[in-house]
């Protein structure tokens, strides 16, 4: 069965300036991967009439379906209705619906529907309306010489709202799909390259309708498994027996199967052995915290933090002893040591975890540059840290050493 290929475009200047950030097109990649439309491509384009009308026409001949989002609001920069009214030959007219949309829109907002917004119910005469009840600009749909073109609002919340509800069954009722199945493997502490190494021969192996993405990481590398096919469940089963025979392969390397992030699955783990964890740190200032109570329902086994910055800190709070600090260092495997052990009897909890480190960009010295990095990690019956050695900048110094003490504590629980 022939794919079904999709191309994106975000029209804004906005976007070109970096103002703003496209998710819009990451969401659409998504979704439209789950309804077995694969993304031929995805272009940002500026809030200029032929840019719009070049990029629909070369897009026709790439793709079957062609996602535009943005330029549609009430302001004159936003011309990408009129553009294509032009572009397919046609005038504007009004659309009752639209326009009651848009009217009750301002009477539930208490304000007046002003003639601009009004104008935003005129759409081009040969599209096929799209509602949008939750916001002013409605969306398009046109059909043109074999191809659907779909233009929508580019208010990321507007946008999701009228593709989940209208767009989709559209899409999913004008075309036959193939059947695709992604698998996703969460690997950390394994570089993209001796990964692919390790799993040569066992991808060279693969069937042809069968593709491995390697998309890495700061901390480790997330594999997509991608199959094609017609039979869902012969699919699944091929899909499952290769997942079966790649995880033997890396089996330490993997935290997590599915779109699973790394303290999700410390969280799965804590609550599955009813532990309870708290963290200090130094270096990190309450990023290891930040991550593990990112988790709904992490108030079950996350207790808290000291964050420990000043040595003072360190010595009142802690209670790490001073010499310790003067002996090694406040970046060091003793200090954190400590640090780990004591924040866990201090909090009462099974586990306790620290950070201490130079991120930088300043504060290193030639026996301790920027990137000596400390963590460690502690429970009733063992102690363990590391020094790592990842000399870039503050905030990937950081997040390196967050995620690699979450890694830790993966490895170590009891």
């Amino acid at each position: 069965m022939k794919p079904v290929l999709a191309e994106i475009i975000t029209i804004g200047d906005e976007i070109l300036y970096g103002q703003i950030v496209d998710t819009n097109s990451a969401w659409l990649g998504t979704e439209l991967g789950k309804i077995g439309v694969r993304v031929k491509q995805i272009s940002s384009i500026a809030d200029e009439a032929a840019a719009i009308t070049q990029a629909v026409i070369d897009a026709q001949t790439r793709a079957d379906l062609i996602l535009i989002t943005g330029g549609l609001g009430p302001t004159r920069d936003d011309i990408t209705k009129k553009t294509l009214a032009e572009y397919f030959g046609c005038g504007l007219k009004l659309d009752p619906q639209s326009l009651e949309d848009v009217t009750d829109l301002f009477q539930k907002r208490g304000r007046e529907l002003t003639e601009a917004n009004r104008q935003q119910a005129f759409l081009p005469e040969n599209c096929t309306p799209i509602r949008n009840p939750i916001g002013t600009a409605p969306g398009m749909w046109f059909e043109h010489n074999g191809k659907i073109i779909v233009s929508m609002p580019g208010v990321p919340y507007e946008m999701m709202h009228m593709m989940t509800e209208m767009v989709i069954p559209r899409i999913q009722a004008a075309f036959e799909f193939p059947v695709i199945i992604h698998k996703v493997i969460q690997t950390i502490g394994i570089g993209e390259s001796f990964l692919a190494e390790q799993l040569s021969d066992w991808e060279d192996a693969l069937p042809p309708h069968i593709k491995l993405a390697y998309l890495p990481h700061l901390a480790g590398v997330r594999l997509r498994l991608t199959g094609h096919g017609t039979d869902p469940d012969e699919l699944e089963d091929q899909l499952l027996k290769e997942l079966s025979a790649v995880s033997t392969l890396i089996s330490k390397f993997i935290y997590a199967y599915g779109e699973v992030t790394l303290e999700e699955t410390i969280g799965m783990l804590l609550n599955a052995r009813s532990l309870t964890i708290s963290t200090a740190e130094s270096c990190t200032g309450g990023h290891v915290a930040h991550k593990l109570t990112s988790i709904p329902g992490s108030s079950m086994y996350y207790m808290g933090s000291i964050i420990a910055y000043d040595n003072d800190v360190k010595i009142k709070q802690l209670q790490v002893k001073p010499e310790t600090i003067e002996q090694y260092g406040a970046v060091s495997e003793a200090v954190v040591r400590e640090m780990a052990e004591n924040v866990r009897k201090i909090m009462g909890t099974d586990v306790g975890i620290a950070t201490s480190g130079i991120a930088g960009p300043g504060g290193g010295t030639e026996e301790k540059p920027v990137g000596t990095l400390c963590i460690a990690y502690a429970d009733a019956t063992k102690t363990i840290s590391k020094k790592l050695f990842f000399n870039k900048d503050r905030e990937l110094n950081i997040e390196f050493t967050a995620m690699t003490l979450l890694n830790l504590v993966r490895q170590s629980l009891p």
